[in-house]
């Protein structure tokens, strides 16, 4: 089976690493133990050497005293004579006697005696493979009578192998608990990496399904952790999205609708007009109603415009020093008559005077017309709208309540989302108070809905006053790019 994604990862890195790190810990170890055994042997051939230098060195003032029968006396009572081999040379470098009462019938490797007979102490070691391939340990001590003349030399032989079969069942032992605590990583890695894959795979394939449009998919939260976390978030990743496209439908729906309208009565006139063109009374009224309707279609066209410069960051804004007032009044008159037709009361309390602020004339007139519109539109003939406006702090504010049918409290936090209506049987597009919290945001204001359903709706605009005009007097159009 081809290992990949995750666990390849995780085999190539971390697992990887591990064994690396055995390796060196494993090598460091073996050397250790060979270092201690071998210099545990090395310096108990030394004491020995001591001790025979010492022996020898007291018994040199008996000149009477053979050597040779020293030697044999020292190698009889030798405690360790089980553990190790001592060869005894006469002065003429020969092999006097050994422990094991044999001389030796191969040629003997003794580098160890050749480095005593050139120190100046008299000592040499010597760590390598006997004759016959057997690993060892020697050490030759030279011995000298009073005035310092040669007389012999003793040499001690140690085989290793019995350390080297205990350092290389340490070493066993040890790979074995490595290879063991390798299987285990092994084990659990694999689990815990398969807690992730699995659930990231099932989280991927469901994620593929919701791209393709299955908004209703939902992930199963098996842990309480990151992986959970990844699928709360794409569950309601799932659910705006759902919602995003159930709202964008609508919004499709309700442009179409709200385009053909106007378009139908032009159709509709311009037909009518070819077959009465000589009645100036129906040519007159046609006229009227395509004008009318060719200018509420350019509004929906311009609104969506705007739309799509809002989701582009593309809107412009020309700044510049206006009075609100101004811009305020015009947008009132335009209802004035529309509040008239539909039977409804449009009360506009002016206040004598507002600071002036810096901003886009156009933009805040289509914020106010905007509101206005909404507030008309959302109430009932018979019932009325008040407009007012004033100072608040650094603020200046206008605000607009009517007493229609209000804002159910669960849609009021997305009046201001794109395409979201509160009311689809109300005309509309559903983008108007977008654009406004948008134009609003961008002049340093805020925009403010109060609403209950039933009782009606106040929406109010803030907006920041120049607070030292005099560094303002000079000021020019601003052009804002966003």
């Amino acid at each position: 089976m081809t290992i990949k994604g995750i666990k390849r990862r995780w085999i190539f890195n971390s697992l990887v690493f591990i064994i690396g790190i055995f390796t060196v810990l494993v090598t460091a170890f073996a050397l250790v133990i060979r270092g201690y055994f071998y210099s545990g042997i090395k310096q108990t051939l030394k004491g020995r050497t001591n001790e025979l230098y010492s022996m020898f060195k007291s018994y040199s003032i008996q000149t009477e005293t053979n050597f040779s029968d020293m030697a044999k006396e020292y190698i009889k009572n030798f405690p360790d004579r089980d553990a190790m081999e001592l060869m005894v040379f006469d002065e003429n470098n020969n092999i006097l006697i050994t422990s094991t009462g044999f001389l030796p019938d191969y040629p003997e490797i003794r580098p160890d005696y050749d480095r005593a007979r050139e120190s100046k102490n008299g000592f040499g070691i010597w760590e390598g493979k006997s004759f016959k391939g057997e690993k060892l340990i020697a050490v030759t001590r030279c011995i000298y009578d009073r005035s310092d003349r040669y007389i012999g030399a003793v040499r001690y032989v140690v085989s290793v192998e019995e350390a080297n079969s205990r350092i290389v069942f340490g070493m066993i032992m040890l790979l074995i608990l490595c290879s063991m605590i390798i299987v285990f990583i092994i084990v659990s890695g694999t689990q815990f990496i398969r807690s992730i894959v699995t659930p990231v795979s099932e989280i991927c394939l469901k994620a593929q399904m919701i791209a393709r449009g299955d908004f209703h998919i939902k992930i199963d939260k098996k842990y309480d952790d990151e992986i959970g976390e990844l699928s709360d978030t794409i569950n309601y990743m799932a659910e705006e999205l759902d919602a995003s496209e159930k709202i964008k439908n609508e919004f499709i729906s309700s442009v179409s609708h709200e385009l053909r309208t106007p378009l139908t009565a032009i159709k509709g006139w311009a037909e009518t007009m070819q077959i009465c063109d000589s009645d100036p009374a129906t040519i007159k009224r046609g006229l009227d109603t395509i004008v009318k309707e060719a200018g509420r279609l350019s509004g929906i066209v311009e609104e969506l415009l705007d739309f799509s410069s809002i989701r582009d960051k593309r809107i412009n804004l020309i700044k510049e020093k206006i009075d609100i007032l101004a811009e305020l009044g015009e947008a009132v008159c335009m209802f004035k008559e529309r509040a008239v037709n539909e039977e409804k009361t449009l009360i506009y309390n002016e206040p004598k005077m507002l600071p002036p602020i810096m901003g886009d004339k156009n933009r805040l007139r289509q914020v106010f017309i905007n509101i206005i519109d909404n507030a008309l539109k959302y109430t009932s003939a018979g019932g009325g709208v008040s407009i007012s406006a004033g100072v608040n702090g650094d603020m200046v504010y206008v605000s607009v309540t009517d007493n229609g049918c209000g804002i159910p409290k669960e849609h009021l936090p997305n009046v201001t989302k794109k395409f979201y209506k509160a009311n689809y049987l109300k005309k509309g597009s559903g983008i108007g108070l977008a654009i406004v919290d948008e134009i609003v945001a961008l002049h340093g204001g805020n925009l403010n809905i109060i609403s209950e359903e039933g009782f009606g709706t106040t929406v109010t605009v803030s907006l920041p006053i120049i607070i030292n005009d005099k560094n303002n007097e000079n000021d020019s159009d601003l052009e804002t790019n966003l």
